[in-house]
């Protein structure tokens, strides 16, 4: 019984991927296992006994026997009969007072398993006893992610396979010598460049002779990187094999794309050419500035940091895809982000990936032929690196996600600024010289502090790639500098900009939606001849005014831009009585005022902040759009992928009236 809960420091009000209420009355509950399951098979997660979710509020009535609860549970995940595998030490079980009451609780943690552990489930079974979490429940696997699993846990990199049947015929022989020409380049005078095809191969891990079978020929490998696509898509190599660049920069909806690199026909789709001719993709176009030059052989290369975390992206889908999966491998490219993704799962968590040090790949032989270019790195640090240098340009942090069913890995790399200059500008004038003698970070955590209205640890760990307990030292020293102040205890802590006068000062010199950050200017305009909201749009209460029939401008030009929607759109009219306060104090109000402008179109959160000019962006979404969306109220763009990159939210039909 360590410490006492506190509620505004632990709970999360909804259940989601790795939050679970369970009341626990009669004992275990017999369905905590598929969750044990769900979580350690996904991104680990938290089990609170004691706790019930009802619709509007949590029910926290403890459990009446906790010590007994508890011994219960460690008999039973140590049971083999009842759980494959127990993960949990002696400090991820507690049992907790609950602050100002009588009730215990009991907190389990249950963590990630990693590759060589996966699959957890219950009972004999695995193909029937294995579970992974989605949105806000457990779901049961299906026999192949079972059969992906396992196949994860082989210390044999799954590109390693000797290939039966195939042989030098199926390469692309052109391709192994601009590969080679490369590598001389990057590395002149290397002992492997004095070998013939074959032997190169060899050395790369292309061609191998596989001791127990006897067998030797092309690697699964060899053939990705070099072969023929025909060969490549055979059925006795990787069928569904599949990359596909594509620039999005038109803001014509019946625009697909812009620029397009599929397997058409004209050019020879190993991974070697996608990778050629992406790089020179990525070497031009908006967003960024020269990122990569020419060497002395007319090689293009990082010329940047930026440059090096494309570079960085583009090998870690290549090395690290299930090539047995679905979709292939799609990088999106628009004006304001990129997007990386590729079949497979994590083989370590986000955690350790975030630290770095830990190198887990699935290709380890195309991972050796990125590395002879210069590029793929082996000792974990490839997402510190991107994570550093989108810190560097002050852009929103990268994201990394995980999807199921099926299994991908997405990352969303924005190019949008996290510090404005006019919001630089104006905190400089409010705080004097000692704004200007902040570092990146400290500057960065103020900044995020004004534009969300308070910051948090956690936030910041996403932000930077600084240590949380070294972000625990910077925010006490801004609060004892006099730059922010602090509300709460451990980590349910938020820090706000100092003294009120300070918000008041700026608010009065900034717009009112200056934090929300802009869509690029290709997002598609959401009016394009849209019919005008019907009299039967959703009546808002608290007093919103009517609207006229004289179609004013409803908003300043820059920010309608900013949004997507036009100056004179009625939505900007049907918002304009809580755009116009600084805070609503009747959330019910605002939550009018969401549904009445998401009645016509599905709305992205960046466009409903600017529209009710909420500067807090993450908390628009945890305290309105997600709870709005699991009531029903609203609907998901992408129902089956809640943390879709493209999210958007528009009002449910069963809501309208």
């Amino acid at each position: 019984m360590s410490t006492q809960l506190n509620l505004f420091d632990e709970l999360t009000f909804y259940e989601g991927v790795d939050v679970e209420y369970k009341a626990a009355k009669g004992g275990l509950p017999g369905d905590l296992w598929e969750t044990y399951s769900a979580f350690a098979n996904t991104e680990g997660g938290t089990i609170w006994l004691g706790i019930s979710q009802r619709a509007n509020r949590l029910d926290i009535h403890g459990v009446p026997h906790p010590e007994k609860l508890v011994t219960d549970f460690w008999n039973t995940v140590n049971n083999r009969g009842k759980v494959n595998s127990n993960l949990l030490g002696e400090r991820d079980v507690e049992i907790l007072p609950v602050h100002d009451s009588e009730a215990r609780v009991v907190r389990i943690w249950v963590p990630r398993a990693d590759r060589r552990q996966r699959p957890i489930f219950i009972g004999s079974d695995p193909f029937r006893g294995t579970y992974r979490r989605g949105f806000e429940g457990d779901y049961r696997c299906t026999e192949q992610e079972v059969r992906r699993m396992f196949a994860d846990q082989s210390d044999e990199p799954a590109d390693g396979r000797v290939l039966e049947g195939f042989s030098l015929q199926d390469l692309h022989l052109e391709s192994l010598r601009q590969f080679r020409n490369r590598f001389a380049s990057i590395r002149p005078g290397h002992a492997w460049l004095a070998e013939d095809d074959v032997g190169l191969l060899v050395k790369l891990g292309g061609w191998r002779r596989d001791r127990v079978t006897g067998k030797e020929g092309l690697t699964l490998a060899g053939l990705l990187m070099f072969g023929r696509d025909e060969a490549i898509r055979d059925p006795a190599a990787v069928p569904g094999y599949h990359v596909d660049y594509r620039e999005r920069f038109s803001d014509d909806p019946s625009v697909r794309w812009t620029d397009r690199l599929t397997l058409d026909g004209t050019w020879e789709g190993n991974l070697f050419q996608f990778y050629q001719q992406v790089t020179l993709k990525l070497s031009s176009g908006p967003g960024i500035k020269r990122p990569f030059k020419t060497n002395e052989q007319g090689y293009r290369i990082a010329a940047s940091s930026v440059g090096e975390a494309l570079q960085e992206a583009l090998v870690n889908a290549l090395i690290h895809s299930d090539y047995s999966g679905q979709g292939g491998i799609v990088i999106d490219r628009y004006l304001d982000r990129f997007e990386f993704s590729n079949p497979g799962t994590l083989l370590v968590s986000r955690r350790q990936l975030l630290q770095g040090g830990i190198s887990e790949c699935r290709n380890k032989s195309l991972q050796l032929m990125f590395q002879m270019l210069g590029v793929g790195d082996k000792a974990g640090s490839g997402i510190d690196k991107i994570r550093s240098s989108w810190a560097a340009e002050h852009w929103q942090s990268p994201s990394l996600t995980e999807t199921y069913q099926p299994d991908r890995v997405v990352l969303d790399l924005p190019m949008i600024s996290t510090l404005p200059d006019q919001v630089l500008s104006d905190l400089g004038t409010c705080f004097g010289d000692k704004f200007q003698e902040l570092n990146a970070e400290e500057l960065q955590a103020v900044v995020t502090a004004y534009l969300e209205e308070s910051v948090t640890n956690q936030r910041l760990q996403d932000m930077l790639t600084l240590h949380r307990v070294d972000i625990t030292r910077m925010l006490r020293g801004l609060v004892k500098s006099g730059f922010l102040v602090s509300d709460g205890v451990g980590r349910g802590t938020r820090y706000q900009l100092n003294l009120p006068e300070v918000r008041m000062e700026i608010e009065g010199a900034l717009p009112a939606v200056v934090s929300a950050p802009p869509l690029s200017n290709g997002a598609p305009p959401l009016s394009n001849g849209a019919p005008p909201l019907s009299n039967g749009a959703p009546p808002l209460s608290g007093g919103a005014p009517p609207l006229t029939d004289e179609a004013p401008r409803f908003v300043d030009e820059a920010i309608a831009i900013q949004a997507g929607i036009p100056a004179d759109d009625e939505r900007w009219a049907l918002a304009a009585h809580v755009r116009s306060k600084k805070r609503v104090n009747d959330k019910e109000v605002l939550r009018a005022a969401i549904r009445a402008v998401c009645a016509r179109d599905f709305l992205t959160l960046q466009q409903v902040g600017l529209l009710v000019a909420r500067k807090g962006l993450k908390n628009l979404q945890e305290d309105y759009l997600g709870p709005m969306a699991h009531a029903g109220q609203l609907e998901l763009r992408y129902p089956d992928k809640p943390n879709h990159p493209q999210q958007a939210y528009r009002t449910s039909r069963s809501d309208t009236p």
